[in-house]
């Protein structure tokens, strides 16, 4: 089995080294599946970038960027809450997020020290206070340590700058302290820091490790080739071949996130004909994998096994055992079985 992601290493760290160097004040983000490379491993390239602050998504992932070597801050992004349990609160090297008034008073009383943010209700409606509630932070801060606003915006808005300086300029209001902000534009983030007279962050995860696709590619192994006829019947759910061809079972399967599905993002009419017609072929029972064999992808013969695939290579075989073929994979939920640089 061998889902093997290839990196240009010193290509993406030059990319890492740009964004860094066009984004003063960044926060790297190292979340999830740490987009592909690995919460250590992003840890360990966001301590090579210099960065004094690192951000992960949950409390969890605080010890495995620790154990990537990260000594710096940590903020955590999903909000704090009394369920949590206080460990975190006392940690003077963490930075928690506050969603709600009754939060940030429960954290006062566990650790009346605690380092925190406090979250502004978007558009998103995810977490946050909304507006009419950020005078009363003040009020219930006590000894906390704010370490400022965090206003995590949606990524696609038709005015995401006007509702960053809105929300920005009734935080302040109520408290002036450091800016922290999401899924800005290089341009978008320099608008707004020139505006305001107080620190701003921008936390960028995916635009900072996958924003060069030229640096990197990821291949699957060719593990069998199996010749088939027309109506033969095979796989798990013995579905009948349409034509004379050959079966290739290739590594990768749902384990390593292959064609997983999610609701889809589709917004313009074009994105969203194409989710039908693709819908459409699934219902016909064809489905177009990831793989790429003989400079086509192929369809699947069936779903995707846990650690393999079975595709459907029509016509004469172009392929043998132990070939390394492309496979597209998304790696925010791609987990492969090794990095090669």
């Amino acid at each position: 089995m061998s889902v093997v992601l290839h990196l240009d290493t010193e290509a993406w760290r030059e990319h890492l080294r740009s964004v860094a160097e066009q984004t003063p004040g960044l926060v790297p983000v190292a979340k999830g599946n740490g987009y592909g490379f690995g919460l250590e491993r992003l840890a360990q390239e966001a301590a090579l970038l210099g960065s004094d602050v690192l951000a992960v998504g949950t409390q969890q992932e605080i010890a495995r960027v620790r154990a990537g070597g990260w000594q710096g801050d940590v903020v955590v992004l999903t909000p704090w809450s009394p369920a949590d349990g206080p460990e975190v609160l006392h940690d003077q090297k963490v930075v928690s997020t506050i969603g709600r008034l009754d939060d940030l008073e429960a954290a006062r009383r566990e650790n009346p020290t605690a380092r925190v943010v406090v979250e502004v209700m978007t558009s998103m409606r995810r977490h946050g206070l909304p507006v009419e509630d950020l005078p009363k932070v003040s009020q219930r801060l006590g000894e906390l340590g704010l370490e400022g606003w965090t206003i995590h915006l949606p990524m696609v808005a038709a005015d995401r700058l006007g509702e960053a300086r809105a929300l920005s300029a009734a935080a302040l209001a109520a408290v002036r302290t450091p800016l922290w902000l999401s899924h800005l534009t290089e341009q978008e983030y320099a608008t707004l820091a020139g505006e305001v007279s107080v620190v701003t962050r921008l936390r960028v995860g995916t635009r900072l490790w996958l924003g060069a696709p030229a640096t990197r590619r990821t291949t699957a192994r060719v593990l069998d080739v199996h010749p088939v006829r027309r109506g033969e019947r095979i796989g798990y759910w013995q579905r009948r071949m349409p034509s004379d061809g050959w079966v290739v079972v290739v590594a990768g399967g749902t384990a390593n996130g292959i064609a997983l599905e999610a609701p889809t993002a589709a917004a313009t009419l074009r994105q969203r004909v194409l989710a039908v017609a693709t819908g459409s072929m699934e219902a016909a029972g064809l489905a177009l994998g990831p793989y790429t064999i003989a400079g086509k992808k192929r369809f699947f013969v069936e779903p995707p096994h846990m650690q393999s695939s079975l595709v459907f290579l029509p016509g004469a075989c172009s392929i043998a055992i132990g070939d390394e073929v492309p496979v597209e994979l998304r790696l925010t939920t791609a987990t492969v079985d090794r990095i090669d640089g």
